[in-house]
C-alpha cells in the first residue's frame, strides 16, 4: 500500500493549524496501514456477506470515528421504501441530526461490485441521504448526485482498494471521519474527484491505443501532408511509445531524485520499433518486449531493506535491479554481490537471501513490513562484499 508519510513545513503564519492537520492525517495513515494488513490477514477465510460486514465492513467504519453499535448513529436494516415497494432495506445508514446522510450496502468479500449498483441506486433517491457507499470489504465505492439532483450517480466518484490505497486518497478518505465529516465540503471536492478520474481512464486508453485525434494534436506541429488514414497508422506506433517513454523518464528521474542520484529505474513496455516507421509498410504492427514493471510494493521494501543497512554503509550503496522474476537488492550495483531477492505477488511473498555458498535460502513473508525481522542476516550477507 503505497502511502508516504512525508510532509512539507507549512508557512510560519499557520504554522500551529498545519502542525495539527499533519500530525492528524499521519495517525490516520498509521490505522490505515493496519487496518490494511488486518484485511489482508482475514480476506482469505471470510466467504459470506455477514462475516464480511462483521469481520471487515464494521471496523473499517469504526475506524472512521462511528459507533457502529450506537442504533442512533449507525443504523443497520435502514427502511428506504422504493415506489410501491415497502419496506426494503439498506444494509447501514449512518445518522446525521436524525436523518441519513450516508447509505451502505454491503456485499461479501467474494462478490464482484460491478452487478449490485443499481440496488443501492433505488434506495439512493427515497431518501434524504447525501452520499452512499457500496462495498465488499475490500472496495469501497462513493455515489453522490453530481448529474442529476437526488438521482445517484451511475459512477462512483471515488474508488478505494483497502489493500492498496493511494496517497492522494487519504485526504479524501479522511473527509468522511465523523469528526470532522462535512456534507458541502465532500460535494464541492466530489466532481473534481469524479472527473479526474475520468481523465485518468481516457488518458490511459490513449496511451495503449491513441485515437486519430488524439494523433491530429500532435501532428498539427511537426508534420505538413496530408493527414490520411496511411499516415495516422505510421505515426501511431510513434506517438504510443514516446508517451510511454516520457512517463518512464519521469519516473526514473522521481526515483533517482528519492535514491539522491542512485538506483533502479523502471521502463515502459517498447510497444514499437526504435526506427521511425517504413514508408513502404506504414501499418506494420510494432515488436513488444517483454514490460519490466517496478510496483510500488517492490519499492517500499526497498526502502525498508535500504534503510535499515543505511548504519552499516553509505545509504546510496544499496541499489535494486528489477528482473521478470524477482527484484535483485544490490550492494554498489553489482549483480555478483546481491543481499537477497524479493518475489512479490498477490498470492505470495517470498524473500530470498545467499547463504556464503551463495545458495538461495527461501522465507515466505506475510507482508512487506516483516522485512525487519531479517536485518541481522541482511548485515551478515553485506559484510561479506566489505
Amino acid at each position: 500500500m503505497e502511502i508516504r508519510e512525508s510532509v512539507k513545513s507549512p508557512p510560519e503564519g499557520g504554522k500551529d493549524k498545519k502542525e495539527k492537520e499533519s500530525v492528524c492525517i499521519m495517525d490516520f495513515i498509521d490505522q490505515l496501514k493496519q487496518f490494511s494488513k488486518r484485511v489482508d490477514s482475514m480476506k482469505d477465510s471470510i466467504q459470506t456477506e455477514e462475516a464480511t460486514k462483521t469481520a471487515l465492513i464494521m471496523p473499517f467504519f469504526s475506524m472512521l470515528g462511528y459507533d457502529v453499535f450506537n442504533p442512533q448513529e449507525f443504523v443497520p436494516e435502514f427502511t428506504a421504501d422504493v415506489g410501491i415497494k415497502k419496506g426494503e432495506k439498506v444494509d447501514y445508514a449512518i445518522m446525521q441530526d436524525g436523518n441519513p446522510v450516508i447509505l451502505i450496502e454491503c456485499k461479501s468479500i467474494t462478490e464482484d461490485l460491478s452487478r449490485h449498483d443499481s440496488q443501492l441506486f433505488r434506495y439512493f433517491g427515497t431518501t434524504s441521504a447525501k452520499f452512499a457507499i457500496l462495498t465488499n470489504g475490500v472496495y469501497y465505492r462513493f455515489y453522490t448526485d453530481l448529474d442529476d439532483r437526488n438521482k445517484m450517480d451511475s459512477d462512483p466518484f471515488l474508488t478505494i482498494n483497502i489493500l492498496d490505497l493511494r496517497e492522494n486518497q487519504v485526504p479524501e478518505l479522511k473527509k468522511f471521519c465523523k469528526s470532522v465529516f462535512d456534507i458541502d465540503a465532500i460535494f464541492s471536492t466530489a466532481s473534481t474527484l469524479k472527473y479526474a478520474h475520468e481523465f485518468k481512464e481516457t488518458f490511459a486508453a490513449q496511451l495503449e491505443n491513441p485515437t486519430d485525434d488524439f494523433l491530429c494534436l500532435f501532428l498539427q506541429d511537426c508534420y505538413s501532408g496530408q493527414k490520411t488514414q496511411n499516415v495516422f497508422e505510421r505515426f501511431r506506433p510513434v506517438l504510443r511509445k514516446a508517451l510511454n517513454d516520457y512517463i518512464s523518464e519521469m519516473m526514473n528521474d522521481k526515483i533517482k531524485t528519492a535514491l539522491g542520484g542512485n538506483g533502479g529505474s523502471v521502463s515502459a513496455p517498447d510497444t514499437s520499433s526504435t526506427d521511425a516507421p517504413s514508408q513502404s509498410d506504414p501499418a506494420a504492427a510494432p515488436q513488444k518486449a517483454q514490460e519490466i514493471v517496478t510496483t510500488e510494493e517492490e519499492l517500499e521494501a526497498y526502502f525498508i531493506i535500504k534503510n535499515l543497512l543505511s548504519e552499516i554503509v553509505d545509504i546510496h550503496d544499496i541499489t535494486y535491479k528489477d528482473t521478470q522474476s524477482y527484484l535483485n537488492i544490490l550492494y554498489k550495483g553489482n549483480t555478483r554481490k546481491w543481499i537477497c531477492r524479493l518475489r512479490l505477488t498477490d498470492n505470495q511473498k517470498t524473500l530470498i537471501i545467499p547463504d556464503e555458498e551463495k545458495k538461495d535460502i527461501k522465507h515466505t513473508l506475510e507482508d512487506i513490513y516483516e522485512l525487519s525481522q531479517y536485518k541481522d542476516a541482511f548485515v551478515e550477507v553485506l559484510n561479506r562484499y566489505l
